[in-house]
């Protein structure tokens, strides 16, 4: 769960504008949580 709690703050910023290259910074100063991270952790929550 913490992956995937980390990629959907590390894809925030890129979630709208489509990248072609393997090689960006991980964490920007405009990484953000979203409904996806929100929703992860609800289901994680209920299913413990």
């Amino acid at each position: 769960m913490p992956g995937a709690i980390v990629r959907d703050i590390v894809d925030s910023v890129y979630e709208w504008d489509i990248i072609k290259t393997k090689i960006f910074p991980l964490f920007r100063g405009n990484c953000f949580f979203t409904d996806d991270t929100v929703m992860t952790c609800v289901v994680a929550g209920k299913n413990v």
